[in-house]
């Protein structure tokens, strides 16, 4: 939930380097040694965003180990029921899922899933996490514009993810066998839009953060210093998706400047 189609890619890149480093790009200028710069930097810029995100994902791991054995008053399935009440968010259901992270607001059915630990769970990581989720219910029943977006944006993505790799592993081969890059700008385009959804999802996390957070504030559920771990939790959370969203872009312009080197090396 937390990491877009990112690594999936990895193994198009290792295969993209093998082509160009190992073959010769010859037109009216001879050989391009420019071609591996722009391999070279793609997957340095690659490597870091990859770092960036595993430091991120581990710090937050820790942070919510952390949290959860700091016990609070209620579980997280009671914070839940308690603020989506104090929106009069009466119909919204509270249901656990299995597996760990695996929290999500459902608008299409308008439920709050919670993971077994975050249901069960008395802590203040636990309540962090189920106001997070509650924050999303409320931006939906406040039609929060870029919540909208993000739901709208689903389809497109699910399509995207799946066809725009596809055509990318084959436009690379047609290009590599001098069919040119048209079918590979295609797949990049679609690639493109679980980058979009990556980015709007940016906000959506953090508005339900504050929200969350605003809540918390006012409730006495949690005293002054389990807020400030709480926000820690949800601010270490939130960082995964700009990791998720940074490897994205790194992605990306990665495969847009490999293309277009192709497409220049032809001219």
């Amino acid at each position: 939930m937390l990491i877009i189609h990112f690594l999936s890619f990895l193994p198009l890149a290792q295969m993209d380097y093998y082509h160009m480093s190992s073959a010769y790009q010859h037109g009216s200028s001879g050989y391009m040694p420019a071609y591996d710069t722009y391999t070279l930097f793609g997957l340095g810029l690659l490597v870091l965003m990859g770092i960036f995100g595993s430091v991120v994902q581990s710090r937050m791991m820790s942070r919510m180990r952390q949290y959860s054995a700091e016990p609070a008053r209620l579980s997280g399935a009671q914070v839940a029921r308690k603020m989506l009440d104090s929106y009069g968010l009466y119909d919204v259901e509270i249901t656990h899922v299995r597996g760990q992270l695996t929290d999500h607001y459902n608008p299409a059915n308008r439920t709050v899933n919670l993971s077994d630990t975050v249901y069960s769970e008395a802590s203040v990581a636990a309540a962090a996490v189920a106001a997070h989720e509650c924050g999303h219910a409320v931006q939906h029943a406040k039609a929060y514009p870029w919540l909208g977006l993000r739901s709208s944006l689903v389809p497109l993505v699910n399509i995207g993810s799946r066809l725009g790799q596809l055509l990318l592993i084959v436009g690379l081969a047609l290009a590599a066998a001098g069919s040119g890059t048209t079918v590979a700008w295609v797949g990049l385009a679609l690639f493109g839009c679980t980058t979009l959804f990556a980015l709007v999802t940016l906000p959506v996390e953090f508005d339900a953060s504050r929200r969350a957070l605003a809540w918390l504030s006012k409730s006495d559920e949690v005293s002054p210093v389990m807020h400030a771990h709480a926000t820690s939790a949800l601010r270490w959370a939130a960082m995964t998706y700009v990791a998720a969203a940074l490897s994205s872009i790194a992605m990306l312009l990665y495969y847009a400047l490999m293309l277009l080197n192709r497409g220049n090396s032809r001219d």
